[in-house]
């Protein structure tokens, strides 16, 4: 076959080379044709047959033979070709894994080469790590140790090469001082405008003096007891004298406090220009050095007292206290609700939440010591600015009344404390941080300090009490003097307590008067509490005092109680916000005394007594009994059930922290409760002893011939079959129907009002029973009887009665069918244990009402007697 000449070729595509020759050129390709990644074995064949099959003889008919020879050729030398492509490929493949392994073995030398030197890098550091940390031979340091002390010495030589070229300038500065008495090596230092020279002048002035207190003490008027000699070899220039002092011909001690008063000065002025100019820098270099005088006194007095906050407000310290007359008025008036806190006041406290807020920032900035430096500015904010305005406040609202005084109290602590409480919140030096524990301290001292003159001892206490006193008897004015007007005869003991009650009711009246005609009382209070009485503000109180008063204004009012505890209310909850909780427990208890002296024993027990009084007049009356003074019953009863509420709500709690007193309260209010309670039920005995009386005379009103009545046909007699009940019968429904109105307005639906109408039914059906035995009874009558007895029922069974007395009235329809029924049925019914319905009764204590009977000396009548 001829031979093939490698050309260059697609990757995958063999490319013919058409020239003119007789055979067909064999397709040729390399190595690379068969790396590419887009080789195919069927596109390479194919490639391979059209190659060996010329193009003029691709285009002969089909209909002649097959020749495969170009093919067999062009597959043969593509063959040949593979084979020469495989032995070049071996051979570089050959060579490839020589290459190989000799990169691994280069690598593995490499790798124990690293391996080495990283052994020797270790074992150098452990070395270095081991000189560092101490290891030490036995005669020398090495490494670390030995760098140590090196650096140390070092330090020690830089310290004593300074502290010599101190001392070195302070001999010069003495010796200028005491044989020339000038400082103008000091004076040098003090012109250079760094901070640190300024520290380095105060240092040295400091020693100076020290040092002119121990060798000069003649500048400092004292020997130390020994007499000056001036002598020696140097004695004419002011050397060592025979015991050693130095004697100076210059005053030492004035020069060097002249002269650091000069500089005290220069900085102080210093100081403000810097504050003038917002240099927080050169005021905080400033303050430095000046508080090696007096601790930095002076440049914290220089920067509170020129603060323009203080001198604004020093001009305005004259300024009278604000607010309208309204506002007075509402502060004094005691069922408004609190104004607030006082204008100006208000406005100070406003100004200087803002004030100390931005000066903490500067305070900070300006002073290392910012901590001493804010607790002056506070103090001076509080015991100046704020206690001034307070205490103008205070004297204004006191002027006005007691209650003004302990509202505007109320209200500027708390909004004082509202001050506090922001600038801890705040930080101030700190801020955004916690307020730091000293200055939380400074402020909470500062508030105490501020109402201490308030509380001091029982004064707050006191106040709140005459203030309640001052209220409580304006509100009774009128009420007390009613009752201090009914004429007191005391007959029994109770009697004898009501007069006391009574001359202590006077008493309370004729003290509130002379108070309210004191010229002590500021105008504005006597108005309020006039208007509270109800009074006009024209005349004095001793004069209106004999004004003549309504039935009206001796009525228990509980909407007057509400107020008064209401007030009492108002009172507790400010005495818990100012108090403060430690004397708690003995405010409450006095306030407790106050109310019920005013509530308990003036008001209740006054309205109490009288109506005891209008009861006990009404025993004897003969005309029907006005018992109207149970409409004052109830509001006596709802009143002491309000007070009670509070008493056991509000106050007695409060006094849990101390159990003796708790104990004496509840002790003290039950003895209260109970001696009003003993008033209420007399008046209620009393009660039911005027209304049984009065029934009791009614059924004296009743006519013999009542239950007799004539049936005389022809005359017309029997109009009495008309009537449902006698007049007798309709008088006392009538006035028991009142009469339970009343009570039940009085007791409402309670266990008071069932024991008072049970106990008032048992006594009516004793006098019913009692009452029919007195008259004789005709057949006729009998239906009266058991008419009347039937409205009677129907009465009583209508009342809030006890269930087991109800079973109780059938005793009385069985009177009335004692009447009604004849010899026979009268015979039947007693016998068994029908005829006593309950077995309250015996069967002879029937035998009365059956006598009544008008048949009752029939043979039948008698026969059932016999057998009773």
């Amino acid at each position: 076959m001829p031979g093939a000449v490698d050309t260059p070729s697609s990757p995958i595509n063999v490319a013919p080379n058409y020239t003119r020759s007789l055979f067909p050129q064999a397709p040729s390709f390399d190595l690379d044709t068969f790396s590419s990644q887009d080789f195919n074995v069927k596109d390479f064949i194919n490639s391979l047959s059209q190659s060996a099959v010329p193009p003029n003889r691709r285009s002969v008919p089909s209909t002649q033979a097959f020749d495969p020879r170009p093919l067999i050729r062009g597959f043969e030398h593509a063959l040949n070709r593979l084979s020469d492509l495989s032995g070049d490929l071996e051979s570089k493949e050959t060579e490839l894994s020589a290459n190989v392994r000799r990169a691994e073995a280069q690598h593995t030398s490499n790798a124990q080469s690293l391996g080495r030197k990283l052994d020797e890098t270790i074992d150098s550091f452990r070395k270095l790590d081991s000189s560092l940390n101490g290891a030490r031979s036995e005669d020398n340091d090495f490494g670390g140790n030995a760098a140590v002390k090196i650096g140390e010495k070092l330090e020690a030589l830089d310290r004593q090469r300074v502290r010599a070229q101190d001392a070195k300038f302070l001999i010069q500065c003495w010796l200028e001082i005491s044989e020339r008495g000038e400082l103008y090596l000091l004076e040098d230092v003090r012109r250079q405008a760094s901070g640190d020279s300024k520290i380095r002048c105060a240092q040295i002035a400091r020693q100076l003096l020290k040092i002119s207190q121990r060798l000069d003490p003649g500048s400092w008027g004292q020997v130390n007891g020994r007499s000056r000699v001036v002598s020696g070899v140097n004695g004419a220039n002011g050397s060592n004298g025979s015991n050693g002092t130095l004697i100076s011909r210059h005053n030492t001690r004035e020069i060097v406090e002249k002269f650091s008063e000069t500089l005290e000065k220069d900085l102080l002025t210093q100081f403000d220009e810097f504050y003038r100019r917002a240099n927080f820098d050169g005021m905080r270099d400033c303050a430095t050095v000046l508080q090696d005088f007096g601790g930095g006194a002076s440049v914290i007095g220089t920067f509170v007292n020129q603060h323009q906050f203080f001198i604004d407000r020093s001009q305005l310290i004259t300024e009278e206290v604000g607010s309208d007359i309204d506002t007075w008025e509402r502060l004094a008036d005691p069922d408004a609700d609190t104004p607030g806190v006082e204008p100006t006041l208000q406005s100070l406290i406003d100004e200087v939440k803002v004030v100390v807020q931005e000066e903490s920032a500067i305070i900070k900035r300006a002073f290392p010591y910012y901590e001493i430096v804010l607790g002056r500015f506070l103090q001076r904010v509080f015991q100046q600015s704020i206690q001034q305005r307070l205490e103008m406040v205070l004297d204004k609202a006191n002027t006005i009344s007691t209650l003004a005084f302990l509202r505007s109290l109320q209200a500027s602590r708390s909004y004082i404390s509202a001050l506090v409480d922001d600038l801890k919140a705040h930080g101030l030096t700190e801020h955004p941080d916690v307020l730091s524990s000293q200055t939380a301290l400074i402020l909470d001292q500062q508030f105490d300090d501020l109402f201490v003159p308030y509380f001091v001892g029982s004064s707050y206490i006191e106040k709140e009490k005459r203030n309640l006193e001052e209220l409580y008897s304006s509100l009774l004015f009128k009420f007390t003097v009613f009752h201090s007007r009914r004429r007191k005869v005391p007959t029994t003991f109770l009697a004898s307590l009501a007069k006391s009650g009574s001359e202590m009711l006077a008493s309370a009246r004729d003290a509130y008067v002379e108070r309210l005609d004191s010229s002590d009382l500021a105008p504005q209070q006597k108005a309020m509490l006039l208007r509270v009485a109800g009074l006009k503000d024209t005349d004095s109180a001793k004069r209106q005092m004999e004004m003549e008063f309504s039935e009206q204004d001796g009525l228990l009012s509980t909407i007057n109680a509400k107020r008064m505890l209401k007030w009492l209310a108002e009172a507790v909850g400010r005495g818990l916000e100012l108090s403060g909780g430690n004397e708690t427990p003995k405010d409450v208890s006095a306030l407790l005394d106050l109310l019920l002296t005013h509530m308990g024993e003036l008001y209740i027990d006054t309205a109490l007594d009288a109506a005891n009084d209008a009861a006990a007049a009404q025993e004897n009356t003969k005309n029907e009994p006005d018992l109207s003074y149970l409409e004052n019953l109830q509001s006596a009863i709802t009143i002491m059930h309000l007070m009670l509420t509070c008493i056991n709500t509000v106050l007695i709690p409060l006094a849990a922290a101390n159990v003796t007193i708790r104990r004496d309260m509840e002790k003290t209010t039950n003895m209260a409760m109970n001696h009003v309670e003993d008033k209420v039920n007399v008046l209620m005995h009393r009660t039911l002893d005027v209304t049984l009386t009065w029934i009791g005379r009614l059924l004296a009103t009743q006519k013999r011939t009542d239950f007799r009545p004539r049936d005389d046909v022809q005359g017309g007699g029997g109009s009495w079959l008309e009537l449902l009940q006698t007049p007798t019968c309709l008088s006392i429904f009538n006035f028991l129907t009142r009469i339970h109105n009343l009570a039940l307005d009085a007791l409402s639906i309670s266990t008071n009002l069932t024991t008072f109408l049970t106990e008032l039914a048992s006594g009516m059906r004793t006098l019913l029973l009692d009452h029919f035995k007195k008259f004789q009874v005709s057949a006729a009558g009998g239906i009266l009887v058991t008419k009347d007895i039937s409205k009677y029922i129907e009465l009583l069974r209508s009342w809030e009665l006890d269930p087991s007395f109800q079973p109780s009235l059938e005793v009385l329809t069985e009177i009335g069918n004692l009447f009604v029924i004849g010899p026979e049925a009268l015979r039947e019914r007693l016998r068994g244990k029908g005829a006593v319905p309950g077995g309250l009764w015996e069967k002879g204590d029937l035998r009365p009402y059956v006598l009544r009977r008008e048949d009752a000396g029939s043979v039948g009548v008698q026969s059932v007697l016999s057998a009773l």
